[in-house]
């Protein structure tokens, strides 16, 4: 585990009066092992990968303990469920495109981007803490080619 995400989360657990634990660590462990996007469902197929005694109570609290102390933020893809973005400590200024086709999820940051939304907050009385942009297309790849890449390994998932 990373030195900033350990004391960052060690130091919240303190302050709620809860220890840290082989579980906990389990999962915290699995979240920030890739930088894809995730919901509740899907930690848990992975961490249980990992430790089978793993509940789904445990991960469902962790990750509300990860939200409140800032190291995973809610992130909106629109499916209609909560996914969680275990990498805007490192980008803290990343927006997603969603292939509406094979939701597939690209993040990608752009200075452009980050001084629109800065001059429009400004401008309209607000001072800017956090920007997150969700722009919904169709990929290239599938009407170009007919079938996607993403969309066939995500069925095989």
């Amino acid at each position: 585990m990373d030195a900033q995400i350990a004391e960052r989360l060690n130091n919240h657990l303190a302050s709620k009066g809860l220890r840290r634990t082989r579980q906990r660590e389990v999962i915290v462990d699995t979240v920030f092992s890739s930088d894809e996007h995730f919901n509740a469902e899907e930690l848990l197929d992975r961490v249980r990968a990992v430790d089978r005694t793993v509940s789904r109570a445990t991960v469902y609290r962790t990750l509300t303990l990860m939200v409140e102390c800032g190291l995973l933020r809610h992130v909106d893809l629109g499916r209609e469920q909560t996914y969680y973005d275990p990498n805007f400590l490192d980008k803290p200024q990343h927006n997603h495109l969603i292939c509406i086709d094979c939701d597939r999820v690209v993040e990608f940051e752009d200075e452009h981007v980050a001084l629109l939304n800065d001059c429009i907050t400004r401008r309209l009385g607000f001072r800017p803490q956090m920007q997150s942009m969700r722009i919904e297309a169709h990929c290239d790849e599938l009407g170009r080619n007919g079938t996607c890449r993403f969309k066939t390994e995500r069925a095989a998932r």
